[in-house]
């Protein structure tokens, strides 16, 4: 860690929320891994469907992989997208041969990371995300890694 400091972002309401994610799918690189962390209804799910949105998915076809665990779209990176709600831990999160999506060519955005923490590449994006009220959430941007920091200072304004 290279020492940039976590980034705070308010999210005001869902169309701020699907701004950010549109602003995050412009900086992300093939092999990026983005660790959601947040509480059930803090927008999760909503971030990622901006986020496959941005990199060119029908935000349609984005849904919660809660009962699958690993959703795939295409779009101008694949898109994997991850929900370790359900999983017991780390090593049942291995066992879906994440490592092998982790480093690919896509993007992977990782739902309720924190579950699986220890299965997570060293460098990578995590993203907290807090209820604030009915409508506004703060997302708190962290980079853990070299690439990580890069785009995290080209996501700053």
């Amino acid at each position: 860690m290279g020492g940039t400091p976590p980034v705070s972002i308010e999210l005001p309401d869902l169309s701020a929320t699907e701004a950010f994610g549109h602003r995050l799918a412009a900086i992300l690189e093939p092999g990026t891994v983005v660790a959601l962390v947040g509480p059930l209804g803090a927008g999760k799910t909503h971030l990622v469907r901006a986020v496959a949105e941005g990199l060119g998915v029908n935000p349609a076809v984005v849904s919660s992989p809660t009962f699958v665990l690993i959703q795939e779209y295409t779009g101008r990176l694949p898109v994997y997208h991850f929900d370790a709600y359900r999983l017991p831990n780390s090593d049942a999160f291995r066992d879906l041969g994440v490592e092998e999506y982790f480093s690919g060519t896509g993007v992977c955005l990782v739902e309720w990371a924190d579950k699986v923490a220890a299965t997570l590449p060293t460098d990578h994006l995590r993203i907290e995300i807090e209820t604030l009220d009915e409508s506004r959430r703060r997302a708190t941007v962290t980079a853990t890694g070299a690439r990580a920091e890069r785009m995290l200072g080209a996501l700053l304004p």
